[in-house]
Formats: C-alpha cells, sequence, structure tokens
C-alpha cells in the first residue's frame, strides 16, 4: 500500500495591512500593503469609518490585484467611506478575520466555517458561476478515462463498490471537492469505514498539490479514479484536449459555492449597508467588474447554516478539524 504526496502545498501569502491617507477629498479604495496593523476603528456611535476586503486568490483569477481595486472603488462610493482590497489567501484571510485586520472576505467553505468558529463571521452571499450546476451549488465528481472499465451503475452504492482496490487521486488533503466531501460521502454510505481505512479500500492513494495533479494522474494512468470539482474539466486545470479523454464516473451534487462573510463586530445597520451595496454588483452596469473577479455571475443572499451544512457534514464524516 502507498501513499504518495504528488505536490507540495504553496507557501502562505503574508496578509498586510494597509495605511490610510490623512487627508481625503472623498472615499478612496486603498489596496497596496504596508507592515502596519491596526484594529478596525469605530466612532463613538460604533459605526465604521473603513472597511477592509479579504480577496483570496484563486488558480483560475489573474490580476487579481488590480481587479479587487476597482471592486473596493465601487464599493467605496457606495458606503462612502474607504474601503481597502487586500489580496491574499484564505488561511491569512482567515486569521485576519480574527485579529481585526479584515472586516469582510470572499471565503470557500471550510474556511468559512473556520471563520465562523475563530471570530462568528458568518455567510451572507455565495457566488454562482456558469460552470456550477446547482447555481450556488456546484458537484464534486469523479472521474475515470472514457476507457476505463469502471461504469456508472444503477445506483450509487454499485458504482462506489467498483472502486474497491482501484488507485484513487485525491486533488489534495485540503481539497473540499477534491478530498473532504467524496471521503465524507464513502464514509456515510458505509463503503469505507472510516477516514483512516481509504488505504484498505483503495489499493492506492494519491495527494496531489490542487485539481490538475489529481486529473493528470488519471490521464497519465497513474490513478484509475481522481477527484475533483466539476469545474475543473475546463482550462486552466487541464486543456479541452484533455478533457475529452476523461468522463465523469460519479457526482455529488449540493458542494457549496464560495461566498462572503461578514465579521460578528461589524455592526447590524452596516452589514445591512455592505450586503446591499455588494448586492449591486449583480446589477448590468457593474456586473462586469464582479466577474472579472473569479468568473463569477452573480451573487446570492444565502443563510448561513443551510448553505454550509454539506460541508460540516463531510468534515464530521471525514473526522477534520475545519
Amino acid at each position: 500500500m502507498r501513499k504518495i504526496l504528488l505536490g507540495a502545498s504553496s507557501a502562505l501569502i503574508a496578509l498586510t495591512s494597509i495605511g490610510i491617507n490623512a487627508v481625503e477629498k472623498e472615499p478612496q479604495a486603498i489596496a497596496h500593503h504596508t507592515r502596519e496593523h491596526g484594529v478596525q476603528q469605530r466612532v463613538a456611535q460604533n459605526t465604521m469609518t473603513r472597511l477592509r476586503i479579504a480577496f483570496p486568490s484563486r488558480r483560475d483569477s489573474t490580476d487579481l490585484q488590480n481587479k479587487a481595486n476597482q471592486v473596493a472603488q465601487f464599493l467605496s462610493g457606495e458606503l462612502k467611506m474607504p474601503v481597502e482590497a487586500i489580496v491574499s489567501d484564505e488561511t491569512a484571510a482567515v486569521e485576519a478575520l480574527r485579529a481585526n485586520r479584515v472586516d469582510v472576505a470572499f471565503l470557500s467553505s471550510r474556511p468559512a466555517i473556520r471563520a465562523e468558529q475563530a471570530t462568528g463571521a458568518r455567510m451572507v452571499l455565495a457566488e454562482v458561476r456558469s460552470d456550477y450546476s446547482g447555481g450556488n451549488t456546484y458537484d464534486s465528481i469523479l472521474v475515470v478515462r472514457k476507457d476505463s472499465p469502471l461504469r456508472t451503475l444503477g445506483n450509487p452504492q454499485q458504482t462506489l463498490n467498483q472502486l474497491r482496490g482501484r488507485r484513487m487521486a485525491f486533488a489534495s488533503r485540503t481539497s473540499g471537492s477534491g478530498f473532504i466531501i467524496p471521503t465524507g460521502d464513502l464514509v456515510g454510505r458505509g463503503i469505507v469505514q472510516g477516514p483512516d481505512r481509504l488505504d484498505s479500500f483503495f489499493s492506492q492513494v494519491t495527494y496531489g498539490d490542487g485539481y490538475s495533479s489529481a486529473l493528470q494522474a488519471v490521464l497519465r494512468r497513474q490513478a484509475d479514479v481522481g477527484a475533483v470539482s466539476e469545474y475543473a474539466l475546463n482550462p486552466p486545470w487541464i486543456t479541452q484536449a484533455e478533457a475529452a479523454q476523461l468522463r465523469v464516473l460519479y457526482s455529488i451534487p449540493g458542494v457549496p459555492a464560495h461566498g462572503i462573510v461578514i465579521d460578528d463586530d461589524v455592526p447590524a445597520p452596516m452589514r445591512d449597508r455592505i450586503v446591499n451595496a455588494l448586492m449591486k454588483l449583480n446589477q448590468p452596469a457593474n456586473n462586469g467588474m464582479f466577474r472579472a473577479l473569479y468568473n463569477s455571475t452573480e451573487l446570492r443572499r444565502v443563510d448561513h447554516a443551510r448553505h454550509l451544512a454539506p460541508m460540516r457534514q463531510a468534515l464530521q464524516r471525514a473526522r477534520l478539524e475545519p
């Protein structure tokens, strides 16, 4: 039995905060970095004087700082206060929420649960993308080569039981749709007795450094099946020619989409103003700058507990901390 680490995790990007010019003629979005950190300033009536938003990098996001600056500038005009855009990774964004260095963050479901535990932050909006089959949810999928003998059978139990003794490539040990959700599904169905028994079900388990590594393992016949998100069957993760060599064996719907969390120390009236301002990014005149961030098409209001429930359940089944 072999456990193979296909790649190294990316180094964390240090999250830094931003200074504000002493004199502002009008609200301004500020997105450059300094080493100085400070707690959120509030006036006596417990209202906010500025807003900091964390925009985590994603594989399919390019020139993110400039795009985030544009969104921050728009929100600054709507909220009539300086709005600062800070590009980071998700781990740093959660830590910044905990340390009161940011007030709002775009996060995927697992870090959002971690942020709730650390700071009481709540997800208020979720993104919709054209490559999400469920609108503000998407599918975790198990993929095989088109010439694989594995087939989608009459029910999930039959389909998944075929995987006994096969070689499995997970996207990474931390991936939601590429590890946590499928592992939770296998355990929940009783096919695998626990997350520590994956090695006894599969003949080989590999962990990569993202969707591409799991897909490449299947394409190169180093694995029989790979676990990824449905949207990973597109560039930049693989080419269209490579995607044509693969097929979906099994899908797990309902994976919570990335969304926007707001720290619990943001006053309720300001929280409502922030949500209303963000929702204006759905309007045709503003939607282009929002789409440019993460290829999302719109934002939808969500109930925090209901939206994140599938990830929370999968974490419990996989016996993992958020």
